[in-house]
């Protein structure tokens, strides 16, 4: 009995042990974050014939430290096919619509962490359009659904508190309605994608 005895307190102090060991959650982890885009930057380009009108405005919840889901509000502008790619014919005379979309797009997003810093992520745009013509009179609504997905790094600062994401993706759009004749005749040579920078931020809290 007193070897039983003995065995069992060591048993008990073992898991009290373990227990006073046991490492606690990083208080530098943060559920909410709030951010933008660095894409917002291109409303200060001086003299541009197309203003972009670019607003992006991100807040976000983190499930677990690896998965968030999100929601973003984007506001723009945009005078040029959405597939036209980067390099001389982007915003090349004769390539740009007979007018412009103003274009409003409520967002839902996953994104999943898979080592570090690194992630995927996909995004779907519910995006409500306003067709204007040169004179700027409105000539229709239309409404196009795009799934954007990227492949990037976070990069933290401050204890955690601010980020940065530089990635890559694609942006998608399977679904688009009510596109004036006059746009579509202009897009149409264009595919229905476009390969474009990620570069988010964000404060944590």
């Amino acid at each position: 009995m007193k070897v039983l005895g003995v065995g069992l307190g060591l048993v008990l102090a073992g898991g009290m042990q373990v227990r006073a060991q046991k490492p606690q959650q990083d208080s530098t982890y943060k559920k909410w974050f709030v951010g933008s885009s660095l894409l917002v930057l291109g409303n200060l380009i001086p003299d541009d014939p197309n203003p972009p009108e670019y607003v992006q405005l991100n807040v976000g919840y983190r499930i677990t430290p690896k998965d968030v889901v999100s929601f973003r509000f984007k506001r723009s502008v945009y005078a040029w096919p959405i597939g036209l790619p980067w390099g001389p014919s982007f915003d090349a005379p004769g390539e740009n619509y007979p007018g412009h979309a103003r274009i409003l797009a409520p967002t839902l997003g996953y994104q999943r962490f898979w080592w570090k810093g690194a992630y995927t992520s996909v995004y779907a745009l519910n995006a409500f359009e306003k067709y204007m013509d040169g004179n700027n009179k409105k000539i229709g609504n239309g409404y196009t659904v795009y799934l954007d997905f990227y492949v990037g790094y976070q990069f933290r600062f401050f204890k955690n508190r601010f980020f940065f994401e530089p990635a890559i993706g694609c942006s998608y759009w399977p679904v688009r309605t009510n596109v004036p004749q006059s746009f579509k005749t202009v897009e149409q040579k264009w595919p229905n994608y476009f390969i474009q920078p990620g570069l988010d931020f964000g404060f944590n809290f």
